[in-house]
């Protein structure tokens, strides 16, 4: 084999190395980060009073939200949170304190196909979904362990 066919042949198994499947599985909540910072109170009512004070959007019940503001600080209340790898991210209620949020399990993991996107949910309880965007194909490894146990969840991407 001279040099060039070798090159070749490198080049060839570095491709398929690259082109393999991933396996995914819920992020343990425990070793999450929070990206940005918690909206303060005055935050909330600025932009609750700009966001809301078209009436005619209130009133035509185009955003429930803007009903009353308490429920548009329940929405809005949020801080991004990603996985340790910087995989999978989420929106976290700020109300929620850090370590009971941290404490949390894995319910289910779903694949869901959006257009050309795939994504792998993890819900947990409390409504909190962490959830990874590709635009690979991805299977749930075994429904039935997944359907029983979240932590036996894996997903395969390629």
């Amino acid at each position: 084999m001279n040099l060039r066919q070798l090159s070749l042949a490198l080049f060839v198994a570095a491709l398929s190395f690259s082109a393999g499947a991933a396996t995914f599985s819920c992020p343990d909540l425990a070793s999450t980060v929070q990206v940005n910072a918690c909206p303060t109170e005055d935050e909330l009512k600025f932009t609750y009073n700009g966001y809301c004070s078209d009436n005619a959007k209130a009133y035509a019940n185009q955003t429930d939200s803007c009903i009353r503001y308490e429920d548009y600080r329940a929405m809005k209340n949020t801080a991004r949170w990603e996985s340790a790898d910087g995989e999978f991210d989420g929106y976290v209620s700020c109300d929620l304190p850090a370590a009971q949020f941290k404490a949390l399990k894995a319910t289910s993991l779903k694949v869901v196909a959006q257009g050309k996107l795939t994504k792998l949910v993890c819900s947990y309880p409390k409504g909190i979904n962490f959830t990874y965007r590709t635009k690979q194909t991805c299977t749930i490894d075994n429904e039935k362990a997944c359907a029983a146990d979240a932590a036996n969840c894996k997903a395969t991407c390629n």
